[in-house]
């Protein structure tokens, strides 16, 4: 009876979407990173951004505007990785955020000796645990563009990381996925990169292991031929975890 209900307000939920499928055809037509989906498979991720759209709120500060099109283009992106998963993995939270450019965090630190130092940061993205996911809109516009790097990739997937509480690089696993595996690889992986710069992976995923899976992540589902270069078995346990072999596509 559940499943019946569920599969009626999915239904409901599609077929009363103010996003045509001309539209999203539109916004994906400009997001490279989305050009060898086979049309099957953008199918199912324009249903699964539809859902989302319905699912999640968008806001942005003071007079700035969030079109339409920004919003279906952010939900293109941030599907990708569950496109095999499903929009229970984005379950918990709800509000999204976009500041038109880089936006400042004030932090606050007590070192070793007891001092407290404080500081700010600008940001062009940050996921909260069971809170919003915040973006800068002059970043995620440029998103998608098979470079390596994707700041809506990488929030979404601190949220996909955060299912296990803090965000430390360790997802839950699919089934049939060894954890200590998993652990093993990564930690390995990660103490290396810390010493050996490796060509297309960003530097910053040697901040700590929660970076490291984010970063590891825009570049699986972006330029992948790099990963599988520097580290052949996370590109195979991350294929294994998105349930998409995105090496694939992009021969």
């Amino acid at each position: 009876m559940f499943e019946f209900f569920r599969q009626w307000q999915r239904a409901r939920i599609l077929a009363k979407s103010p996003h045509s499928p001309a539209d999203w055809h539109e916004t994906a037509a400009r997001l490279p990173l989305l050009q060898r989906l086979s049309e099957k498979q953008k199918s199912r991720l324009f249903e699964l951004s539809t859902l989302f759209l319905h699912a999640k709120n968008f806001s942005g500060p003071n007079e700035f505007v969030i079109t339409d099109a920004m919003r279906r283009s952010i939900s293109l992106q941030a599907c990708l990785p569950i496109l095999n998963l499903g929009l229970e993995w984005y379950a918990g939270w709800s509000e999204i955020v976009i500041y038109p450019g880089a936006f400042r965090r004030d932090s606050t630190t007590v070192d070793e000796f007891g001092v407290t130092h404080s500081g700010s940061r600008h940001l062009s993205g940050e996921a909260w645990l069971r809170g919003p996911v915040i973006l800068s809109w002059s970043d995620a516009e440029h998103a998608g563009w098979l470079d390596g790097h994707n700041v809506v990739i990488h929030e979404f997937v601190h949220k996909l990381d955060m299912l296990n509480g803090r965000a430390n690089g360790f997802p839950p696993m699919q089934h049939g996925m060894n954890p200590g595996v998993w652990s093993q690889v990564m930690n390995d992986a990660f103490e290396d990169f810390r010493q050996h710069p490796k060509p297309g992976l960003d530097r910053y995923g040697a901040t700590d292991p929660a970076e490291f899976f984010a970063v590891l992540s825009e570049v699986f589902f972006e330029t992948p031929a790099d990963l599988i270069a520097a580290y052949p078995e996370i590109y195979d346990l991350m294929r294994q975890f998105y349930l998409q072999d995105t090496a694939a596509l992009h021969q």
